[in-house]
């Protein structure tokens, strides 16, 4: 429930982001301005196999409706028009119907305008990773929603954010950065208009097959 909340709050401070900005003497970019696109999915359709988990059981993948293996890889993401006073990105993606956190990179560099498919490996090159909600490792992990339990469908965000600064995150190698961690860092960033713009796109994905 922490992290729900979390999340609510950020919504909720995006609203007055470029206030805030403006009232610490940083140039904000205007609503519309900063965008976020992907070429592994479309805008608001149904995820790929190349982004599902797997979850191998009797030999068959969970996490898929056939079956077949899940490629477990993070999607290309690209964004345009960052704001001037950019000094970091942070990625986050997140299961609004399970209130799941599959993804978080933070302390992307300045100049990057997007990442590539599978960055969110282990031991990415790409920037600092949070360990996500399966507790597996500090990495991506795909959609897996659970087959026929209500809701089917689950939604999915990736969202980037652009700060003014660089985020210290308390974490250690038995105690590493979670989500609710990064989520907490990034609500007294925006507290403190520190976060200049963000962005997001959805998908969708289920394992239960289409019942009428």
């Amino acid at each position: 429930m922490k992290i729900q909340i979390g999340v609510l709050t950020l919504l909720l401070l995006s609203l007055s982001l470029s206030t805030a900005a403006q009232s610490n003497g940083a140039r904000a970019a205007s609503p519309n301005s900063f965008q976020l696109t992907s070429t592994t999915f479309t805008n608001g359709a149904t995820l790929p196999i190349s982004m599902i988990d797997n979850d191998i059981v009797n030999a068959s993948n969970a996490c898929s409706l056939n079956g077949s293996p899940g490629g477990n890889q993070s999607p290309e993401l690209s964004w345009t028009n960052s704001p001037q006073g950019t000094a970091s990105f942070v990625v986050t993606a997140y299961d609004t119907t399970a209130a799941f956190t599959h993804w978080g990179m933070y302390n992307i560099s300045p100049t990057a305008s997007g990442l590539p498919e599978n960055a969110g490996i282990a031991g990415s090159q790409y920037g600092n990773q949070i360990l996500n909600d399966f507790f597996v490792g500090q990495e991506y992990d795909g959609p897996c929603p659970p087959a026929h339990y209500r809701p089917y469908v689950h939604h999915y965000v990736f969202t980037v954010y652009a700060l003014n600064i660089v985020l210290r995150l308390p974490t250690s190698a038995h105690f590493p950065a979670s989500a609710e961690t990064l989520y907490q860092a990034l609500i007294r960033a925006g507290k403190d208009g520190h976060i200049l713009a963000s962005a997001s796109i959805a998908g969708f994905y289920s394992t239960t097959p289409s019942v009428n």
